[in-house]
């Protein structure tokens, strides 16, 4: 598996946005559409991962100090496994973004269930 995004305590925070986004748009029409439709500041430092009608490709924006990064990936023969289309936005986690990207399925991946005990007793 290819590491992307390297999960850490500085991680950002990571949207998915759900539906699909006309990849003409640069760094600020992306922003736009978080601003605008997420209601979410994109100058926050979160990183917005969007992907185009034929799920072929995805950008990831995100702010870092005093511009906005693009990460632009695009498959040649695949698609990408984007959940089911919705209104909502999905966050991610480090490890999920990488699945993503790697073209696992991010809505069939899930490790075990966390304990958590107070005592061995």
């Amino acid at each position: 598996m290819t590491r992307y995004f390297r999960p850490s305590v500085d991680m950002p925070k990571i949207y998915l946005y759900r539906q699909p986004v006309d990849f003409r748009k640069a760094a600020v029409g992306l922003a736009a559409i978080v601003e605008q439709e997420l209601a979410q500041n994109p100058f926050d430092g979160a990183l917005y991962a969007f992907t185009n009608r034929h799920r072929n490709k995805i950008k990831c924006l995100f702010w870092e100090d005093n511009g906005f990064v693009l990460y632009y990936k695009t498959l040649a023969e695949d698609k990408f496994r984007w959940p089911k289309k919705g209104d909502e936005v999905i966050s991610l986690t480090g490890q999920q973004i990488n699945w993503l990207l790697d073209g696992y399925d991010i809505t069939a991946m899930k490790g075990h269930k966390k304990l958590h005990y107070e005592s061995v007793f």
